[in-house]
């Protein structure tokens, strides 16, 4: 039956030991989800997981390799956390359209997505 965990045990096992203290699921994985919607215009949400506690660093860069945007950068509790990019750079100025990369680091881990930025 769906969702009957006692059918699949090593499953069962998996989940049941990713329940912390407070019974709250914590995630295992370091994880960078695509930007949605994308392409966008005139706002996109921009998704990440954490399986701990982590100073993270989330940026965005135009094709060149230029820092357009930093959405965050600091400490971040284990879970999942969703953030806003509005097209606009640090300078509040609106960017052109184009391919922008999208950057999450956390220590050692460093994962790189693109998305489409339509006017």
């Amino acid at each position: 039956p769906v969702g009957d965990l006692n059918h699949f045990p090593d499953r069962k096992v998996a989940l049941l030991s990713a329940i912390n203290e407070d019974n709250k699921i914590t995630p295992s994985e370091f994880v960078l989800s695509q930007n949605y919607p994308n392409p966008f215009n005139p706002s996109t949400e921009i998704a990440f997981t954490l399986d701990k506690r982590a100073d993270v660093n989330l940026s965005i860069y135009n094709m060149l390799g230029q820092k357009v945007k930093t959405l965050t950068n600091g400490s971040k509790n284990a879970g999942t956390h969703t953030l806003q990019w509005n097209g606009l750079d640090d300078m509040g100025k609106n960017v052109s359209t184009g391919i922008y990369l999208y950057r999450l680091t956390s220590g050692s881990k460093s994962i790189t997505k693109k998305m489409a930025f339509m006017k």
